[in-house]
């Protein structure tokens, strides 16, 4: 799909990859609503956009509140007189612990929101999306969508329910008029961990581990996403370690397990 003149609506928009790609849409000529819980982070994106932001609408939502999803693409429509596509890009990681140390507390909002969301978010827009000449609906699941990462169980479990419900909405809508991407984001710098209200490991052992992650810029991110989009590519993998970790995990899963389970240790500690 060539986003220019479309209308794309993009879910945790108030920072991070979805405020890059509300940028990267609006650059490339594109109309966009901006959704996110967070009115303040909604308010500083359209202060960065500046003239740009003529073509952009802003909308606080929790995406968890199913009632109020099902209103959103009427609201969009009020406003920007249509919608195209939709990018579920909002997300939060857990606690970092195991799964024996991690309340329930946790891992339903962990569930409520990256997979629940992403799925009001997509059964409330498809309808729309069928009626236009062409539709688009991408998922962001995540590396730990496909891969293990101790301490992100809980997270990765949500992340590939979203990876394999996207995989399957693939499938059912290939003779439509529909596009479908599930994309896989690697380590990126964001404010997730603090967005989600949780603690970043800091003892010396964790600090060193984590300079040892290759991190993509979030605008890199987010015009690999675009470009993906663009291309109407089913999946799209953003950085070199998510396309790495992606073939060896298909090659060899327990290798590629071990090796992420040893990088993860010192974080777990």
């Amino acid at each position: 799909m060539n986003v220019q003149n479309k209308v794309i609506v993009v879910t945790g928009a108030g920072g991070g990859i979805g405020g890059e790609l509300v940028a990267t849409l609006l650059s490339r000529g594109a109309k966009v609503a901006a959704v996110d819980y967070k009115k303040e982070g909604l308010d500083a994106l359209v202060q960065k956009m500046g003239d740009k932001a003529a073509n952009l609408s802003t909308h606080v939502l929790d995406t968890t509140n199913r009632d109020n999803v099902a209103k959103l693409p009427d609201e969009i429509i009020a406003k920007q007189g249509q919608v195209d596509g939709i990018i579920n890009c909002a997300g939060i990681v857990q606690p970092f612990v195991k799964i024996n140390d991690l309340d329930y507390a946790a891992i339903e909002r962990v569930m409520n929101v990256n997979f629940y969301g992403t799925l009001y978010m997509t059964k409330a827009f498809l309808p729309y999306l069928l009626k236009r000449p062409e539709g688009y609906i991408a998922n962001v699941s995540s590396m730990g969508g496909f891969l293990p990462v101790p301490g992100q169980s809980v997270y990765g479990a949500s992340k590939a329910a979203v990876k394999l419900m996207t995989e399957g909405l693939y499938a059912e809508l290939l003779s439509t008029n529909v596009h479908v991407s599930v994309v896989f984001p690697g380590a990126t710098r964001t404010n997730i961990t603090e967005n989600s209200g949780v603690a970043a490991p800091t003892s010396a052992a964790a600090t060193d581990a984590a300079k040892n992650f290759p991190m993509l810029s979030a605008t890199k991110a987010a015009e690999i996403i675009i470009n993906g989009i663009e291309k109407n590519k089913p999946q799209i993998f953003t950085g070199k370690d998510s396309n790495l970790m992606n073939k060896l995990y298909r090659l060899n899963p327990v290798y590629a397990t071990k090796l992420i389970a040893k990088q993860m240790k010192s974080l777990l500690s």
